[in-house]
C-alpha cells in the first residue's frame, strides 16, 4: 500500500537559561483528537509552504512568538495514527531562539513551561511525571533524542494502531 501522508511539523521551544520546554495542554476542545495530550507546538503544511516555513507559521499562529532559530531534528512516519488511523509524516524542530513573549493560551489549550529534566522523566516512564504529562505513549520514545546532544537528524518511523504505538524504528544521519 502506497504512503499519502499528511505532512506536519512539531516543535519543541527549549529556554535554555531555565531549562524549559514550551508545551501546550490540549483541553480547549473536547472533540480534538488530542484532548487530554500534552504536546509540543506544531500542525499541517499548506500548499505550497516548505516545512521550515511552516514551523516558524505555526509557531506564531500558537505561541505567538517569531522564530529566529531552529534546527531540524527529526523526520517521524506515523501509519495508522489516532482515532482517525491517519497516516503522517512529521518533520520536529528544536527551536532554540525567538523573539518575543509566548501567550498563555491558544485555541487548542493552555501553553505551559515545563522543565525539561520532568519531560524526560515522563518519556522515561516515571509515573507522576507520566500523570501530569499525558503525551501520545509513542513520543516517549523519539522526544528524550530530540534534546539530546548527537547532532545528527532522526530518520524513524513509528506504526500506530490508533492510539497504541506498534514499533519504533529509527536511523542517524
Amino acid at each position: 500500500m502506497r504512503f499519502q501522508p499528511i505532512v506536519g511539523t512539531l516543535g519543541y521551544l527549549w529556554d535554555q537559561v531555565t531549562d524549559e520546554v514550551l508545551m501546550v495542554r490540549r483541553n480547549a476542545r473536547p472533540d480534538d483528537d488530542q484532548f487530554g495530550k500534552v504536546n509540543g507546538l506544531g500542525g499541517k503544511v499548506e500548499i505550497d509552504e516548505d516545512v521550515a516555513r511552516a514551523m516558524g507559521r505555526e509557531i506564531q499562529e500558537e505561541a505567538h512568538v517569531r522564530v529566529d532559530e531552529m534546527s531540524l531534528r527529526a523526520t517521524i512516519t506515523f501509519s495508522d495514527f489516532g482515532p482517525n488511523r491517519e497516516q503522517w509524516l512529521v518533520f520536529v524542530f528544536l527551536i532554540t531562539s525567538w523573539t518575543g513573549e509566548p501567550v498563555a493560551v491558544n485555541e487548542e489549550g493552555t501553553l505551559e513551561w515545563v522543565p525539561r529534566i520532568r519531560l524526560l522523566a515522563a518519556c522515561q516512564g516515571d509515573p507522576s511525571a507520566v500523570e501530569q504529562l499525558p503525551m501520545w505513549a509513542g513520543d516517549r520514545n523519539f522526544v528524550p533524542l530530540v534534546f539530546d546532544d548527537d547532532p545528527r537528524v532522526i530518520h524513524g518511523t513509528m506504526p500506530y494502531d490508533a492510539d497504541t504505538p506498534l514499533a519504533w524504528h529509527h536511523v542517524r544521519l
